[in-house]
């Protein structure tokens, strides 16, 4: 099997709000401890909706890396680069549109989704079809075996894993296979060999999941092997030829709990964020000037939390004991709307500090942040090229 490793990608929109710190951020610091990750600036995938206002994309990617540095993202543990400048991308998905049925486009969910919503978007273009296999390319590229996604994107990683399945089955056809297979068998040693022979006959005669599970973790634990005796072992065990492009699993990442100014779901577009890395002041005026529940028109009167959009923040921010003070204070009018904003404001500028501390040395040299992606694209090109090399030889076009 290909390394573990994680890949996710975010299109450039320009600075970034507590929305996508919550919904994606985190999970991202979390993530670069436990896996090889890497993390990479969607430039070609902004194009797909605004390919008529192209300027902005520059200045929003150098502000969104900033903003996943300040947020934790660590370049020591994780990679992070520019999709547009790992041009095998392209040439990957590329190839694999010689040989993707366009019904398989059509029907990815968020298609007619899209257009529906950004109806004053002329998006009868090509590349808005053909993203989500501009999608599948990026994660295909990286043999990633986990991608963190939105309960929303899992039909964009089960297509993905069915293009990596049609790719095999068309390409997958090494001359010699079987011979090579069972030469690789042998050098599991006799014992490992018998029981990866009965796996084998369990899962292609019966349909055991089970046997298949099994068989992965002991080509995983035979670590002698060669990387192509590997792939042959994995094709052999599953009945395929060889398996060139790894299929992803989804990594299902709960949706941002975090609320906007207004209740409703944290987003530019309804103009009710709070940035990341916004200063003290703006914070402490945008939220004491939030709505409260309409019921509380003078201090006197008691009012219901459950209709008050400071509430949802303090389910963000506060503690168990805060909470009963916040639920008790405001039912019996006996704390003010400014005084239970409060607690929201200092978890919040809590929460930003540390935040602004690190982008500062950023903010100041911005050829650090030039850097950092520097060394980041050209980590991530060198694995892009490896299995370019494994897709043209398979496809026919190495030229060796």
């Amino acid at each position: 099997m290909y390394a573990e490793r994680v890949l996710s990608g975010m299109r450039p929109t320009g600075r970034l709000h507590l929305g996508h710190y919550h919904g994606v951020l985190q999970n991202w610091v979390k993530l670069q401890h436990e896996h090889p990750c890497l993390f990479f600036v969607a430039d070609w995938h902004a194009l797909t909706t605004s390919y008529d206002e192209p300027g902005t994309i520059e200045q929003s990617t150098w502000d969104m890396v900033v903003d996943w540095l300040a947020a934790g993202v660590d370049p020591a543990q994780a990679t992070i680069f520019i999709q547009s400048k790992v041009p095998e991308h392209a040439e990957l998905h590329l190839l694999l549109s010689m040989m993707t049925p366009l019904g398989w486009l059509e029907r990815v969910p968020t298609y007619k989704d899209q257009q529906e919503k950004l109806m004053h978007k002329d998006l009868t273009t090509y590349g808005f079809l053909g993203y989500p296999l501009l999608q599948a390319a990026d994660i295909l590229i990286y043999r990633a075996d986990k991608v963190p996604v939105g309960e929303d994107q899992i039909p964009h990683i089960e297509f993905t894993r069915e293009i990596a399945r049609r790719f095999n089955h068309l390409y997958g056809r090494e001359p010699g296979f079987e011979d090579k297979a069972k030469e690789a068998v042998k050098k599991l040693g006799s014992k490992r060999a018998k029981l990866y022979e009965e796996l084998r006959t369990r899962y292609q005669e019966r349909g055991e999941q089970e046997a298949i599970e099994q068989g992965h973790a002991l080509i995983d634990e035979a670590q002698s092997l060669s990387h192509a005796d590997r792939e042959r072992l994995f094709g052999y065990l599953e009945g395929s030829s060889k398996m060139i492009l790894a299929e992803p699993g989804a990594l299902l990442t709960e949706a941002s709990k975090m609320p906007g100014l207004d209740g409703q779901k944290m987003s530019k577009s309804y103009g009710n964020t709070i940035f990341l890395r916004e200063d003290a002041e703006s914070i402490t005026k945008k939220i004491r000037t939030m709505q409260t529940d309409p019921q509380r028109v003078r201090r006197t009167d008691p009012g219901d939390p459950d209709k008050c959009p400071v509430w949802q923040l303090h389910q963000v921010y506060s503690n168990a004991d805060v909470k009963t003070w916040v639920q008790a204070g405001c039912r019996s009018a006996g704390i003010g709307c400014i005084e239970c904003k409060q607690p929201v404001i200092d978890g919040m500028l809590k929460e930003q500090e540390p935040m602004r501390e690190r982008a500062r040395m950023y903010e100041d040299d911005p050829a650090l942040v030039r850097n950092i992606v520097a060394d980041g694209c050209e980590r991530a090109r060198k694995l892009a090229q490896e299995t370019m090399r494994d897709v043209r030889e398979a496809i026919g076009l190495s030229y060796g």
